[in-house]
């Protein structure tokens, strides 16, 4: 006899998405620890990590607005809305206050911005 089949709906897809932005703001956040203890200054290619990784929470966050449009809705409504603007919000900022320092506490602020980026994820994945 078959099992039936438990429709998630379109939060599955924005679940998948988190946990890649998940893994990678880790990746990114290791990368900039290892840069700021190997090089002592921050190398351009961690911007570029930086802004794949805000292209990646602003592709969730796209996709979080579509399916709240589309008439799915979380249980958390409010935290939901506040999680998907804030991690859209936080590289840019962090980026922007060190775009004219390359020294090793850039490559922290890098870090600890991609870990807030993380951690947002997992509360996203939470509130549904």
């Amino acid at each position: 006899m078959a099992q039936p089949v438990r429709d998630n709906g379109g939060m599955a897809v924005l679940d998948q998405i988190s946990w890649i932005v998940v893994g990678y703001a880790v990746l990114v956040a290791l990368a900039a620890g290892f840069a700021a203890f190997r090089w002592r200054e921050r190398p351009p290619w961690l911007d570029s990590m930086s802004w794949m990784l805000e292209f990646l929470a602003g592709l969730r966050a796209v996709a979080g607005l579509g399916l709240l449009l589309s008439g799915e809705r979380p249980d958390e409504l409010g935290a939901h809305l506040g999680y998907l603007v804030v991690s859209v919000c936080v590289v840019p900022l962090a980026l922007g206050q060190v775009a004219e320092d390359r020294g090793a506490w850039s490559a922290g602020v890098v870090a600890v911005a991609a870990v807030a980026v993380a951690v947002i994820s997992v509360r996203l994945v939470q509130t549904r």
